[in-house]
């Protein structure tokens, strides 16, 4: 039978202080020029926690408002933040920075994340207030450090600093004195993808009274690497997100893919559930650092708050089909081979026309197309565009190619079969998963019949291939097997049993 998606939890993490330490843009920059004016200017423009939770595209992250509903809403969305708006959400929540320091300090399993002792003291209850965290997960914290200690660390032993509104109150340590893997700025981009995956992995535990013992596989699809000098990305953050979350009958292993990442870990845990290898098996994406502020500069120059201050994050348990919860289609899985080309065109026809064409769908047949969802506020002034804009047209146009759409009906096939972008511009976080969670709900309340979930990814980021990546796969209810009414299941088997038995003697005879 078909797997299912058993549930969804997305969080953000407010990291404003984080953009100045683990974001590339501003690091770079710092080497390169560390007097310039974007570099000046950073501080200014970062935002408080109430503006992200007042912040359209946020709120849509997390549940509290349909991605359908954006349209409604007036830009620029972080000039019109909405009035009472709440960090919690049906699917998760917007954490603040000095909680996400906190589960930093609980992921880190060999004493380099360093925080100030009355910091320290101050987050663990409000950690134990949201619900996620207990007293003995904090038992084998050790006692907090002094300002002047962290200082050091940072000035002598190359720590990477932890700043609250631009005041230090810890550090990350480097795990090893020579290994350029091991290296602070590495063990604090690692350690966030961990913690924020471990906070969110909490949460949907929590928020669907999952039991932790019944997942019994880990697929972690963020784009970090993991290891040492002799194997640097040799793993495991599965396991390590696992440990913390008390999944202790599962094992794991990680999928890289750039930011078509998650699609494949979809695709393999549906795999895994469907030949019956495991029951149930989670799809994890913790946060990643150094995108932190990434079209920052871009954003400075148009004297705009900088944008991309979230991590963020999701985990997806698909599982074995209960009759309820909406399926996989295995059996239609899209994906760009290796002799597809890149151009969007060919791009777009082997991960949506060739799989509807396989099934036996028209365009028109899928409600939601769900591509790479990156916010079109943070893109815009980078001169990226709207990225899920310009999927949606080249999605419509093939329509228009296949005779199925007429020319002058694009921009209503745009608006009636496309998702709005709100996903943080996190790599592997936009290509399509924020959408699983409302494709789950849409179609368990019969808003939807039909979504495609579209992964794209851009492998030549490696400088190994120039090729592109991608998988699509298409969600749709589940239609509960039942048996004929007047079979007599027992009945049937005894028969089977006395048949087999007469056949039986009748040879020996």
């Amino acid at each position: 039978m078909l797997p299912v998606i058993k549930g969804a939890a997305y969080c953000l993490f407010h990291g404003p202080d984080l953009v100045m330490v683990s974001g590339t843009t501003y690091r770079t920059e710092r080497i390169q020029n560390p007097n310039s004016d974007y570099i000046k200017a950073v501080p200014s423009r970062l935002r408080k926690f109430q503006d992200v939770v007042g912040y359209l595209p946020n709120q849509v992250y997390i549940g509290n408002i349909w991605p359908e509903d954006m349209p409604k809403y007036t830009r620029p969305w972080y000039e019109n933040l909405i009035p009472d708006a709440k960090p919690q959400g049906p699917f998760g929540e917007l954490v603040p920075q000095n909680l996400l320091y906190g589960v930093l300090k609980l992921a880190d399993s060999f004493d380099l994340v360093v925080l100030e002792k009355d910091f320290q003291e101050r987050i663990k209850p409000e950690m134990v207030a949201t619900g996620l965290f207990q007293e003995q997960d904090f038992a084998k914290w050790k006692e907090g450090a002094s300002l002047e200690a962290i200082q050091k660390e940072i000035e002598t032993a190359h720590a990477e600093p932890l700043n609250l509104d631009g005041q230090l109150v810890g550090c990350v340590r480097r795990a090893h004195e020579l290994d350029p893997a091991l290296q602070a700025e590495v063990m604090l981009e690692n350690l966030l993808a961990k913690a924020t995956a471990v906070w969110t992995v909490r949460r949907f535990l929590k928020n669907t009274g999952f039991d932790p013992k019944e997942i019994e596989y880990i697929i972690e699809t963020t784009e970090e690497a993991c290891g040492d000098m002799n194997q640097r990305g040799g793993g495991n953050f599965a396991k390590s997100i696992g440990e913390l979350c008390g999944l202790v009958n599962a094992t794991g292993s990680d999928i890289r893919s750039f930011c078509a990442g998650p699609a494949h870990g979809m695709m393999a845990a549906a795999a895994l559930v469907q030949t019956g290898v495991f029951k149930n098996v989670l799809v994890v994406g913790g946060g990643s650092g150094p995108k932190l502020g990434m079209n920052s500069r871009d954003h400075v120059k148009k004297g705009m708050p900088i944008l991309e201050d979230m991590l963020g994050t999701f985990a997806i348990v698909v599982g074995e089909n209960d009759g309820v919860n909406p399926v996989i289609r295995t059996e239609f899985i899209g994906r760009h081979k290796i002799g597809t080309g890149a151009t969007p065109q060919a791009v777009m026809e082997a991960l949506v026309a060739e799989p509807l064409a396989r099934a036996g769908l028209k365009f028109g047949d899928v409600d939601r197309y769900a591509p790479e969802l990156q916010n079109p506020e943070i893109t815009e002034p980078a001169g990226a565009g709207n990225v899920p804009l310009a999927n949606h047209k080249m999605i419509a146009a093939l329509a228009v190619m296949k005779g199925q759409v007429p020319k002058a009906e694009m921009e209503a096939f745009v608006q009636a079969h496309g998702v709005p972008g709100y996903a943080p511009t996190q790599g592997h976080i936009p290509s399509g998963v924020p959408f699983v969670g409302y494709a789950r709900e849409g179609i368990l309340n019969g808003k939807y019949k039909r979504v495609m979930i579209i992964g794209k990814g851009s492998l030549f980021l490696g400088r190994l291939t120039n090729l592109f990546d991608g998988i699509s796969f298409i969600i749709e209810p589940n239609i509960k097997e039942t048996k004929p009414e007047g079979i007599d299941e027992e009945a049937i088997r005894s028969l089977v049993a006395n048949t087999l038995r007469k056949v039986a003697e009748e040879l020996k005879g």
